[in-house]
């Protein structure tokens, strides 16, 4: 017979505490264990909480991430941040922002909803899709939104699009063009080939963009291979750009430093892509702390991707620039 008149000491609901969270097991097997019902267990648990025997703890290194995932969204008027831990040892900026941006894009295609999405190119693109996996996704379309250049292949144009292809079952469209025009070309009459202006009429109706930045110096690949030859970083430092989003050049409060280069860009204007419905922006480096605060308040990010290391730099930033409280 079931031992129903022990006292509800607190040895006893010690002891039932120990074995249900110490001993992981079921309320069931206490009870057959102490020889009670289940219900007196249950009920030496609930005492337990309530004379604070019992104290729920999350004790995890994943807390301080999401506090400061919090943080950082605040910091920085975005929608969603996520943070994800760096090898401050040997210290990488694209591998661990693009496996996290791989387990975000794979949430967020299992959430459903995308029926296309814009991708531009970078190291951190590439990063993301060999940590992809294979998924099975044949009614989405994966749409280059930035032309490409003659080096860099597998994270260029071409290899980035078909890449998150191949990896999610999807079908691509690739922007055959290279990033800017040369001078004295007209815009307007380049893109009016009936290729490249189907390709842009894709713009319009995105669902989401992945999105990358850079400063301007020569760890952006950009700046280092792409500029056009009469187009020297100097001169864009010169008129205020700290990096650039889509090949177009920002300065330090979001504003574009030159339309005239802006208008040599063949990709996705920036105008276009704040009406985007989600946009996803992957970066981290300290080079890259002042081009993402530029972007997102360009109103560029809805969600920002990087490691704790930009998290800190970037959150260290905003409180410099804060004006100082009144005593």
């Amino acid at each position: 017979m079931a031992r129903e008149l022990i006292e509800d000491s607190e040895a006893f609901i010690t002891e039932v505490c120990w074995h249900y969270y110490v001993n992981e097991m079921t309320q069931a097997e206490v009870a057959r264990l102490m020889d009670v019902t289940r219900l007196r267990v249950n009920q030496a648990i609930q005492r337990a909480r309530q004379l604070g025997m019992v104290k729920i703890q999350i004790e995890s290194p994943f807390t301080t991430r999401i506090e400061m995932q919090e943080s950082l969204k605040s910091t920085l008027g975005i929608d969603r941040a996520v943070v994800t831990p760096a090898n401050r040892d040997a210290y990488d900026y694209h591998q661990p922002t693009g496996a996290a941006l791989a387990a975000l894009l794979t949430e967020r295609l299992r959430a459903g909803g995308w029926s296309s999405f814009g991708v531009s190119w970078g190291l951190t693109l590439d990063a993301a899709i060999a940590r992809l996996t294979k998924q099975n996704h044949p009614d989405l379309e994966v749409v280059s939104i930035l032309g490409g250049t003659a080096q860099g292949s597998s994270f260029n144009s071409f290899g980035i699009a078909s890449g998150f292809a191949r990896a999610l079952g999807a079908h691509y469209s690739i922007l055959t063009a290279p990033i800017y025009l040369s001078e004295g070309l007209d815009r307007d009459l380049f893109l009016s080939q009936f290729a490249l202006r189907e390709h842009f009429q894709k713009f319009d109706n995105l669902d989401a963009v992945l999105l990358t930045c850079s400063n301007v110096s020569n760890k952006s690949f950009l700046v280092s291979h792409g500029l056009p030859n009469e187009l020297t970083p100097a001169s864009l430092i010169e008129q205020g750009a700290i990096g650039d989003v889509l090949g177009q050049f920002l300065d330090k409060d979001g504003n574009s430093v030159s339309k005239a280069v802006d208008d040599r860009a063949v990709g996705m204007l920036l105008e276009k892509v704040q009406r985007v419905p989600e946009k996803i922006m992957a970066a981290a480096g300290p080079h890259k702390v002042e081009i993402i605060r530029a972007a997102c308040k360009r109103g560029l990010v809805d969600t920002l991707v990087t490691d704790d290391v930009t998290a800190e730099l970037l959150m260290s930033a905003e409180l410099s620039d804060a004006p100082p409280t009144a005593k």
